[in-house]
């Protein structure tokens, strides 16, 4: 392939691939090579392999901005970064002496103090910070470190060496998705990964797992990720680190501080948490003693760790550490705390604070970018706050010097960053595009370990500020080659043996959006069964006012539901409703089932834009009822049988009994318009049952007696409250002390009173009691296991 050897790094600009004389890089030979053998359309194969696992093992991320926020697919630029394990080894050394400097910092900054007492780091970045947090200042963390999981965004500079342009320590992003990259573009190029020696990620996370597992006070306590939410723009990571890992997804919501200890709540009482992994800022962990306006903290929380009940990765107010200005002074901190220089040096920065530094920046502005002190991103990731002095006019630099002089101390400048460029595959060939690379340090046992890799951060174009996943730039995978062959890892145990671990105890929030991701699946396919038979009979009448159909409109008014679309608003509202459901537990609910569930919120969303009633609804609802029948049948089948599914379930059987209980109540009546009974059949998915088991035409007792009072018909009444009954028999303390729960005793209850029933009792006013006690019984559940 010619286009390859047309490859040309731009000038003055280091390269990853092309080394100063124009040769290509000796760990880069390999891959060029793989390339020029192959074809274009063998490459856009290779391509579509790595994009289609992404999509299916729902990879994404969220994208911030206009009307509202929406999940992208992860944007993999396919050409891995490769790097020669001689030079990542420097890298490594530089990174883990930065950890132990950062470490020092933090630990002085909310103890003694002495960096500021001697002069090495300004007041004002301390005290004037928002990210420096008072109610921890003199608290000393479990483990005795604050610092557990930092990450580094480095790049390399026109001279070839790296630098760090920031720190990561607040509750860094980006580890999961580095392993997503990984498996991707490994399959992507799956014979060229088996031939080269790639440094394998998985002993990393390993190592870290096994250090946190060490670091509980007992066997008893949880091991969490602790996560703002679905809404966070890295919740995949969360959700994929926390299965990955096998650990608890938790948020605020589901923890409670007793006696000073943090708890779980599960659906089998308080358990004990003793490392929560945050990924949430740590301002808002606690709305109690740090932002009492946080609705995703946990009272209480800071004294729990205070208390030294619970280690946090990281410590509470280590976000100070990510403060842009500071890179000003880890020069000289280094030298004074560790006694030597900077190994992987930062970029050059000035705290515009002081008279000689302002005057320092205000003098070279053509080469700097001037920005807030206190901001804790790199200037291509700050979204315009920061001013790039070589882009002003005379005036507008007059301007700048006079703003320094007012607000200095609110500001820092930074050496303008040119950024090396690494290869991206663009139109059928290789263009050079800017780059940052994020790496990742693990606390362990054995002291820092690095990352063999991370992943790249690739500009959408030749401009460097257009690197940030929300400004459209690209994700690369990280190469770390050796020239010997290299440990090929995994996280199974190194011998056949093993434990069967039993699952982990079942939050009660991830319970309750089990049990009404059931509830709203099941609610949707009722509604669409009632609105296919609908326009089925309305295609041969032409006539919406027939007495069969005006009483079927009027038992969906009831429930507001709308005929009008023909697939209607409220109809999206349920499916969407469990999407959301399921959105929140992603950490329990496979890739498979949630991209089920997604392609029938994405058809349901395209027909009730252009389905029209009759046939065409008819049709669109038969779609529908088959996507919902694929979902309900991966949920079947794969779901593990452990509490989770027992809720899941429960939700399902309930809905649909109260489904049918309500529809009966309204048409089973003795009045019934002609062709009631066959409807309610076909509605039920119960005619050839019927023909089989009744040597009769359709009438009422018929009908009711096998809708409503038969066992062995998984349509029925009675079914639903059967397996109701069966699975809250195995849920956590079902039994108390010998007792039946209250929510076992309703149960049972209710499955005894219809299984007294016969068809000629089943009144409409049975209906009306029997759909009441079914609301009591969920209102009995939520009480005994969700709130």
């Amino acid at each position: 392939m010619d286009a390859l050897l047309g490859y040309r790094p731009l000038p003055g600009i280091a390269d990853e691939m092309i080394d100063p004389q124009g040769k290509v890089r000796p760990v880069w030979q390999h891959l060029l090579g793989y390339l020029g053998r192959q074809d274009e359309q063998s490459i856009a194969d290779r391509f579509a392999t790595a994009d289609r696992y992404l999509s299916d093992a729902g990879v994404f991320y969220r994208a911030y901005g206009g009307p509202g926020t929406s999940e992208r697919d992860w944007p993999l630029s396919h050409i891995p970064v490769m790097i020669a394990d001689a030079e990542w080894a420097k890298i490594s050394e530089g990174l883990v002496q930065r950890a132990e400097l950062l470490e020092h910092i933090v630990a002085d900054i909310y103890g003694d103090c002495r960096l500021v007492r001697d002069g090495l780091l300004p007041p004002p970045l301390v005290a004037a910070n928002p990210e420096f947090l008072r109610p921890v200042v003199g608290l000393q963390p479990s483990g005795g470190h604050h610092l557990h999981f930092c990450s580094f965004e480095i790049g390399r500079g026109p001279d070839g060496n790296w630098w760090v342009l920031a720190d990561r320590t607040q509750a860094p992003s980006g580890a999961g998705f580095a392993l997503e990259n990984r498996v991707a573009t490994a399959r992507a190029f799956s014979d060229l990964y088996a031939e080269m020696h790639v440094h394998r990620l998985a002993s990393f996370f390993g190592t870290f797992r096994d250090t946190l597992l060490n670091k509980r006070q007992s066997r008893e306590e949880r091991v969490a990720v602790l996560s703002p939410g679905s809404a966070n723009e890295t919740y995949f990571e969360h959700a994929y680190l926390a299965r990955y890992l096998g650990f608890m997804l938790l948020e605020g919501e589901d923890l409670v501080v007793v006696n000073g200890k943090v708890m779980v709540s599960t659906v089998s009482g308080l358990k004990p948490v003793g490392v929560l992994w945050r990924r949430v800022d740590a301002s808002f962990t606690d709305p109690l003693e740090l932002d009492q306006n946080s609705y995703i903290g946990t009272p209480g929380l800071v004294q729990a760790v205070r208390s030294g009940s619970v280690m946090m990765v990281n410590g509470l107010g280590s976000g100070i550490l990510e403060t842009r200005a500071l890179l000003a002074f880890l020069p000289r901190i280094c030298r004074e705390v560790l006694g030597e220089d900077l190994k992987l040096p930062s970029i050059a920065t000035w705290w515009c604070g002081q008279d000689a530094e302002r005057s320092h920046v205000a003098a070279h502005l053509d080469r700097m970018v001037i920005g807030p002190a206190y901001s804790r991103l790199p200037f291509f990731d700050d979204k315009g706050q920061s001013v790039l002095g070589a882009s002003l006019r005379d005036r507008a630099k007059e301007s700048i010097a006079g703003w320094l002089r007012t607000e200095g101390a609110k500001l820092a400048g930074q050496e303008a960053v040119t950024l090396s460029t690494t290869p991206v595959w663009n139109d059928g060939k290789l263009a050079p595009r800017p780059m940052s690379l994020r790496v990742f340090a693990a606390r362990t046992l054995d002291g820092w370990k690095i990352m063999p890799g991370g992943f790249a951060r690739i500009s959408s174009g030749e401009d460097a500020a257009a690197i940030a996943m929300q400004a459209g730039g690209n994700a690369a995978d990280v190469w770390i080659v050796s020239e010997k062959p290299v440990e090929k890892t995994t996280l199974l145990p190194p011998d056949s043996s093993f434990t069967r671990n039993m699952p982990g105890s079942l939050p009660s929030r991830a319970a309750d959006n089990l049990y009404w991701l059931g509830r709203y699946i099941e609610r949707a396919e009722g509604t669409i069964r009632i609105l296919r038979a609908w326009h089925a009979r309305y295609a041969e009448a032409a006539d919406a006012r027939t007495p069969l159909l005006g009483d079927v409109t009027d038992y969906l008014e009831s429930l507001d539901i709308e005929i009008d679309p023909a697939i209607p608003n409220s109809l999206i509202t349920n499916i969407e409703s469990a999407l959301y459901s399921a959105s929140r537990i992603r950490d329990r609910f496979s890739p498979d089932g949630w991209l089920a569930l997604a392609d029938l919120a994405k058809t349901a969303r395209e027909f009730n834009r252009k389905v029209k009633p009759g046939d065409d609804a008819t049709r669109a609802s038969t779609i529908l009822l088959r996507k919902l029948a694929g979902f309900a049948g991966l949920v079947h089948e794969n779901m593990y049988r452990f509490t989770g599914w027992r809720f899941l379930t429960i939700g399902r059987m309930l809905e649909r009994g109260l489904h049918m209980t309500r529809l009966l109540g309204h048409m089973a009546g003795e009045d019934a318009p002609d062709g009631t009974y066959d409807m309610l059949l076909e509605i039920g998915d119960s005619v050839m049952t019927h023909r089989r088991r009744y040597n009769v035409a359709t009438a009422r007792v018929t009908v009711t007696d096998l809708l409503a009072l038969d066992p062995l018909n998984p349509r029925s009444i009675f079914y639903q409250l059967n397996e109701i009954k069966t699975e809250v028999e195995h849920l956590p303390n079902a039994y108390v002390d010998g007792q039946m729960s209250p929510l076992y005793r309703e149960a049972l209850r209710l499955h005894s009173t219809i299984a007294l029933m016969t068809a000629d009792t089943m009144t409409p006013e049975v209906y009306k009691e029997l759909e009441r006690e079914m609301e009591q019984l969920s209102d009995v559940l939520a009480q005994t296991y969700l709130n």
